[in-house]
């Protein structure tokens, strides 16, 4: 009896350290420089128009809310216009994309029917028995429960800021004193480790 007992602890420990492990691996994008490219690509950039005139972006990875994202590129503005000397920013545009990408896990790649002909067959990596094949005559890879499908969005804001000295505009709500939103925004800003 105890042997039962000691086994089903050592499974629950076993498996809450797992999803321990891959939690933390599966975590939003943290605060810095633009790694990657395409959809792969996380961080911020920005690009010199004129010297008080930037075009500010931030890409979140899959995991990174729209909030984050828009939260980390005013952020960056502020942080832009300290660095460059000075007080305030205006955002002259501002936009926020989403981008969809669906997978298929396993992957599916055209491949040759029949004797050498081409025709409407798939291979696809099943989970567990390799590699198969799908064709109108011989079955259907979404009837076999080792092939998902996922749907990931992400998340890019971009703005173009023009930055100014003094005080900041009271009467132009797309002003901010970039101080004020570094000291507002930086408790809840994720740096890397």
């Amino acid at each position: 009896m105890r042997y039962k007992n000691l086994r089903r602890v050592a499974a629950a420990a076993l498996l809450s350290t797992g999803l321990l492990v891959m939690a933390g691996c599966a975590t939003e994008s943290t605060y810095g420089p633009a790694t990657g490219r395409g959809f792969e690509r996380s961080g911020y950039s920005d690009r010199m128009i004129e010297p008080n005139r930037f075009s500010v972006s931030f890409a979140g990875n899959s995991y990174t809310s729209r909030d984050t994202v828009e939260r980390y590129l005013l952020y960056r503005a502020a942080e832009l216009t300290v660095q460059q000397g000075f007080d305030y920013f205006i955002l002259v545009d501002r936009n926020t994309d989403k981008r969809t990408r669906t997978y298929a896990t396993p992957t599916f790649e055209p491949g040759p029917y029949g004797y050498g002909y081409w025709g409407p067959t798939w291979r696809y990596r099943g989970r567990g028995f390799g590699w198969r094949y799908w064709d109108p005559y011989f079955g259907d890879p979404f009837w076999d429960r080792s092939v998902d499908i996922n749907t990931v969005d992400k998340y890019e804001a971009s703005a173009e800021i023009v930055m100014g000295h003094g005080p900041k505009p009271t009467d132009n709500v797309r002003a901010f004193d970039a101080r004020q939103v570094m000291s507002n925004l930086g408790p809840s800003i994720v740096m890397p480790k």
